[in-house]
C-alpha cells in the first residue's frame, strides 16, 4: 500500500535529485494530473491509498519528466491569462512573457470595440484567444502547421470563443487580406536565431522547431511580416509583436522603415524589452 503523501514525496525528490528547479510545484502538478487531487486535497488526503495503476502512471510521468520532457506536454494542458490550452507535441508551450505582448494590444483596444484583429503565426491560440475574450475584437488566427493548427480549434472550442481559425501560411495569405481593412495586427513570430536553436534549454529542444527557428539573423518573419503585411492596417491601425532578447532596436528601425510611428517597447518580468507596438499613420 502506498500513500499519497508518500507517492509525492517520492516524486518530488526523484525531480529534485533530477535538477529539475522547482521539483515540489511539479512534484504536485503530476500528481494532481494522475490523482485528481488539487493542492488543498493533496495535503487533507495525505493518509488516503493510491491504487496500483495510478503509482505506476505517476512513475512513468516522473521518468520522462526526467528526460526534460516538458511538463506541459505530460499534463496536456496549460493555462494563459486564466484561459486553459490544451498543448502537446507539435504546438509551442504558451508562456507568461506573452501577456506582455497581449497586454499592449489590450491598452489599445479599450477604446475600440469589435476592432479586426489578425493574430499571425497563432500557435495554440493563447494570444487569440486572449484578444477576443478579454478584447472584444473580431479575432483571426493564422497558422501554417497541421499539427498547431489542431490544437488551435481544441482550444478555440474548450473556450467557447468565436475566434476565426485559418490554416494559411503568414508568408503569402496576405493577399488575400484587404489592404486597410485590420484594426490591429499582432504576432509571437519565430525569433531565435537558426545557430542557437541547439543551445536552448532542453525542454525547449521537444517543441517544434517551426515555431522557433527566425533566420540566420533571428529576423526573418519581422521582416517579412512589416513588409506585407503593414498595408492592412488602417490609419490608426496597430502592429504589435514579441520580441527576442535584444531585438528591440532592429525591430524599431525596420517598423520606422515602413511608416510606424509611436512606436514603444515593453519590458517583461525580467527586464527584457519583450513587446513593441507601432501606429501606422
Amino acid at each position: 500500500m502506498r500513500m499519497l503523501k508518500d507517492v509525492l514525496l517520492s516524486c518530488r525528490g526523484k525531480l529534485t535529485r533530477g535538477g529539475i528547479e522547482d521539483a515540489d510545484y511539479e512534484a504536485r502538478c503530476l500528481v494532481t494530473h494522475v490523482t485528481g487531487y488539487d493542492r488543498a486535497a493533496l495535503i487533507a488526503h495525505g493518509d488516503e491509498e493510491v491504487t496500483e495503476a495510478q503509482a505506476e502512471l505517476l512513475n512513468s510521468y516522473t521518468e520522462k519528466r526526467l528526460t526534460r520532457y516538458p511538463l506541459q506536454y505530460l499534463l496536456g494542458e496549460w493555462s494563459f491569462m486564466g484561459f486553459p490550452l490544451l498543448v502537446g507535441e507539435g504546438v509551442l508551450i504558451p508562456r507568461d512573457d506573452t501577456e506582455v505582448c497581449v497586454g499592449l494590444a489590450l491598452d489599445y483596444l479599450k477604446s475600440k470595440p469589435r476592432s479586426r484583429v489578425f493574430d499571425l503565426c497563432a500557435g495554440s491560440g493563447a494570444i487569440a484567444i486572449a484578444l477576443e475574450k478579454l478584447g472584444n475584437a473580431e479575432v483571426t488566427a493564422v497558422e501554417l502547421s497541421g499539427e498547431a493548427f489542431e490544437f488551435l480549434k481544441k482550444n478555440i472550442e474548450l473556450n467557447d470563443s468565436r475566434v476565426r481559425a485559418l490554416n494559411d501560411d503568414v508568408l503569402t495569405c496576405h493577399s488575400e487580406v484587404p489592404d486597410h481593412s485590420l484594426d490591429l495586427i499582432i504576432s509571437n513570430p519565430p525569433y531565435i536565431i537558426s545557430s542557437e536553436l541547439n543551445a536552448l534549454q532542453p525542454e525547449v529542444q521537444f517543441e517544434p522547431q517551426m515555431a522557433l527557428d527566425g533566420g540566420s539573423d533571428g529576423l526573418f518573419f519581422y521582416n517579412a511580416i512589416i513588409r506585407d503585411w503593414s498595408r492592412k492596417l488602417k490609419s490608426g491601425g496597430v502592429l504589435v509583436f514579441e520580441l527576442g532578447e535584444g531585438q528591440a532596436e532592429p525591430v524599431d528601425a525596420l517598423m520606422k522603415q515602413h511608416g510606424f510611428e509611436k512606436i514603444r517597447t515593453e519590458v517583461d518580468f525580467g527586464g527584457c524589452h519583450r513587446a513593441i507596438i507601432g501606429t501606422m499613420l
